[in-house]
């Protein structure tokens, strides 16, 4: 281990006193919004701690193996201790390095999930059905709550454009690498001799801003209208204007929001998702030059490249941007993802792995 990296996990070691007693304090536990992020610190800092007591551990496991080496009666014993030490001590190191790696500020943040339909018309209308019935799934297999904010239904059920808000644990964490062009190859519903078609959408996440402090929106800056809704929602809400169109004048981002009853609760829904799409084109514009000069695509979030293929008579997914093909698509479209995702995490670890030993 470089020096560099054991000192700042010293000074990390001696850091955990210090938090357990803030997590003590009266005035902390009182206010939940605060004790949960500083408990969630907490268990960041603490998880860092215990896997450097184990490294050095294992390093006193190393220097007794090396000591019993020159005892002859002890030396076959000693060789297989070194051994199981040093391959201990490795994978400590590696753990440790992937633990200290920068994390993305947007990681533990509920996002907004938008796809839309791009090049085959019903089918690839048909295929948002299915991308968002899959996100919904892994939503539920990991207890995420799900909100509608905004549908365009197609003319035979599929959506046109859909926007969901995932709430929950580290969201953003797991569904960051989802964004780009989703390409699907199948005998569409609507083919009567059995052709094959190859249709597209394209998929959008978003970190939610925080309402105050991130994105401030200047009411001189929009322009909101409001319409009658349309398509289904009973009576009411297709005999009220209580769908609101927002449009955010200096950048040209517009957002319609038609699925509540009430005007207000529609107008805050906008709001939100503005705030979001304004927060992430910046989020873009800050990493298009650092995207460029990279080799992998992987965190680029990229929304004009083709990410991955759906291969339905094949039932094979495959992501182009770290050459991995899964023959389970009938599983994945179910909502089996963590397989996909845990490779596209571990691929980016790698990638900034890297980029940390080429600068050291």
């Amino acid at each position: 281990m470089k020096p560099s990296m054991q000192s700042k996990l010293e000074r990390l070691t001696q850091r955990l006193p210090e938090w357990n007693k803030l997590l003590s304090r009266e005035d902390i536990s009182s206010d939940l919004g605060q004790y949960y992020k500083l408990a969630r610190e907490h268990a960041e800092l603490a998880l860092v701690v215990e896997q450097y007591a184990q490294w050095k551990s294992a390093c006193n496991d190393e220097a007794t193996a090396l000591e019993l080496l020159t005892d002859p009666s002890m030396r076959d014993f000693a060789e297989d201790e070194l051994s199981v030490a040093r391959n201990r001590i490795e994978q400590l190191e590696h753990n440790l390095q992937k633990i200290l790696l920068p994390k993305n500020p947007n990681d533990e943040r509920n996002i907004f999930l938008e796809i839309r339909a791009a090049t085959g018309g019903e089918e690839s209308a048909l295929f948002s059905g299915d991308l968002l019935r899959m996100y919904l799934r892994y939503a539920e297999r990991h207890r995420w709550q799900v909100e509608m904010i905004s549908e365009s239904l197609s003319d035979l059920g599929g959506y046109k454009e859909v926007i969901v808000r995932i709430i929950g644990q580290g969201v953003y964490s797991r569904l960051k690498f989802e964004s780009g062009g989703h390409r699907v190859q199948r005998v569409p519903a609507t083919e009567t001799q059995g052709r094959i078609h190859t249709s597209a959408c394209t998929i959008a996440v978003m970190p939610e801003a925080d309402e105050v402090t991130e994105i401030e929106l200047n009411p001189a800056d929009l322009r909101i209208d409001t319409f009658r809704a349309s398509g289904a929602g009973g009576q009411h809400i297709n005999k009220t204007d209580s769908a609101v169109r927002v449009t955010h004048i200096p950048s040209g981002i517009v957002v319609e929001c038609q699925d509540d009853r009430s005007q207000h609760k529609n107008k805050d829904r906008a709001l939100k998702v503005l705030a979001a799409r304004i927060k992430d084109k910046k989020y873009q514009e800050q990493h298009s030059k650092e995207a460029a000069t990279r080799k992998s695509l992987v965190g680029s979030g990229d929304r004009s490249a083709r990410i991955r293929t759906y291969n339905f008579p094949r039932g094979r997914l495959t992501d182009h941007r770290i050459n991995l093909t899964l023959y389970k698509l009938d599983q994945i479209m179910d909502g089996d993802l963590d397989a996909l995702i845990d490779a596209l995490i571990s691929e980016h670890q790698a990638e900034l792995l890297s980029v940390i030993d080429d600068t050291n």
